[in-house]
Formats: structure tokens, C-alpha cells, sequence
């Protein structure tokens, strides 16, 4: 949009106001973010380094990174110059798998093949499907809104298991029951913020340490989400979120 000439009073500071909204808006929708980097430039480049619309990065061998942009991601590896802004486009399916991510109630129903079978091999490393489940194999720090609402998640139901939290001067026992993914945190273990709780059983080589901080609020998009999880340093959430946003037809460089 461009703003016509007009003399200054009432309405042209409307006009003038309405122009500025809109070129503030443009610009921050044009706004990309680090969520990922690795290689030499890394300290360069951290996460949460943001681009405005025609910054150039310059990466060498052994560069990648990770951008997002209006809920997409695209990925930069060196070496090279590179503009910051590109359009990549999303699968519908993809674009699902997001929603169902950055859901505020997570999804409660198994995961289609996460009991297997005698003889069959175990898949991948799989993330749990919304953000704010605790997938308790990944230590750090974890963003949290509702401590009464916060389940407990695991990526195999094939059998029963107990998890055992330690922490704020309790200890308690989460029971997961064969063919179930999610169990409500204990509720003999008091969850406070900033402080360290170990996990260990339910199937983990070695004890993992995870610390609360919290959200005021779920955001609501994929942008937002990283930029609260960055700015949190809840790094396995942010991880997962970027796993998800990951689409394996999007263009590089």
C-alpha cells in the first residue's frame, strides 16, 4: 500500500497512523528466526537471531540453519550468501501435523503404531505430538502454563511401566498402563517452577533431569511458539516443534 499526500489534522493522522500499522505489520511479517544452528557460524548465528525482509547471511562449509517465517521453516547450508526471506511451500498434511503441535489441548487418543509387536524392529527417535506434553526422555528445561493440566508421555505403549519423579523433597510413581501414552503428572510430587525433578524408570537407560519454568499463556502460532520456547530456553520443545515443521519437500538455500 501507498499512502497518498495529505495535509495534517484529524483525519490525516488517521491516515497517517493507519499507513504506519501497516508498513510495522508488513515489516514483521517478514521477519524470519534462527530456530536451528549448527556449524562454524553458530555463535554468529544463534538461535533466536532475527532477519528483517532482505538481510543477507553468509555461511561457510559446515553451516546450516534452520529459519522460520510465517509459520514455515526453511533451511540454509553453506557455504554461500543467502537471503534471509524465501517462500516455502507447505503440504496439507504437514500443515496438520503443526496444528495438532501447537494445540493448547493436547491430542489424547494413541498414536497409530506406537505398540509393536513381537519381532518388530523399534522406529526412529519419535518427538511427542504437541508441544506440551512431557516427553519425560528429554532433559532441560520445559515450558509450562497449567501445572494441573501437564501429562506425562512416552512413545511406546507396547507394555506397562512405572516412572518414578523425584524432587521438591518428594518422590512419586507414575503408573502407564499397557496401550496408554499419557499419565497425569503425581500428585503426591509437588511441580514448582525453577526447580530440578529426576526422572528415572519407565524404560530410561539413566536418570533425566528436567526443571519448569512457565508460560503465561499458550501462543498461538507456530512463530510465536518458537519465539516463547527461544526466549524460555525450553530447547526439547522448541526441537520438537522445529521436527515437525521440517517438511522433507521444502527447498534449501
Amino acid at each position: 500500500m501507498s499512502c497518498p499526500d495529505f495535509r495534517i489534522g484529524r483525519l490525516g493522522l488517521t491516515t497517517a497512523a493507519a499507513c504506519i500499522a501497516i508498513a510495522v505489520a508488513g515489516a514483521a511479517a517478514a521477519q524470519s528466526m534462527v530456530v536451528r544452528s549448527t556449524g562454524p557460524s553458530a555463535t554468529k548465528y544463534p538461535t533466536g537471531t532475527k532477519f528483517k525482509a532482505g538481510d543477507r547471511v553468509t555461511l561457510v562449509a559446515g553451516d546450516k540453519l534452520v529459519l522460520i517465517q510465517s509459520g514455515k521453516t526453511r533451511t540454509l547450508s553453506g557455504a554461500g550468501t543467502f537471503n534471509a526471506s524465501g517462500v516455502v511451500q507447505v503440504s496439507q498434511s504437514m500443515g496438520s501435523t503443526v496444528s495438532r503441535m501447537i494445540a493448547k489441548k493436547p491430542p489424547l487418543q494413541s498414536r497409530a503404531g506406537a505398540s509393536r509387536g513381537p519381532g518388530e524392529i523399534e522406529p526412529a527417535y519419535v518427538r511427542a505430538p504437541n508441544l506440551w506434553l512431557l516427553d519425560y526422555r528429554e532433559g532441560g528445561t520445559f515450558c509450562v502454563a497449567d501445572p494441573a493440566a501437564l501429562l506425562l508421555w512416552r512413545p511406546d505403549a507396547s507394555t506397562g511401566t512405572i516412572v518414578t519423579v523425584e524432587g521438591a523433597g518428594k518422590t512419586g510413581r507414575a503408573e502407564l498402563k499397557a496401550d496408554s501414552q499419557f499419565k497425569r503428572w503425581p500428585a503426591d510430587v509437588p511441580l514448582q517452577y525453577g526447580v530440578d525433578y529426576r526422572f528415572s524408570g519407565g524404560g530410561l537407560a539413566a536418570p533425566v533431569t528436567i526443571r519448569f519454568t512457565p508460560l503465561e499463556t499458550l501462543p498461538e502460532t507456530p512463530d510465536a511458539s518458537a519465539d516463547i520456547l527461544t526466549a524460555k530456553g525450553c530447547t526439547p520443545q522448541l526441537d520438537r516443534l522445529v521436527d515437525a515443521l521440517q517438511d522433507p519437500a521444502s527447498a534449501t538455500g
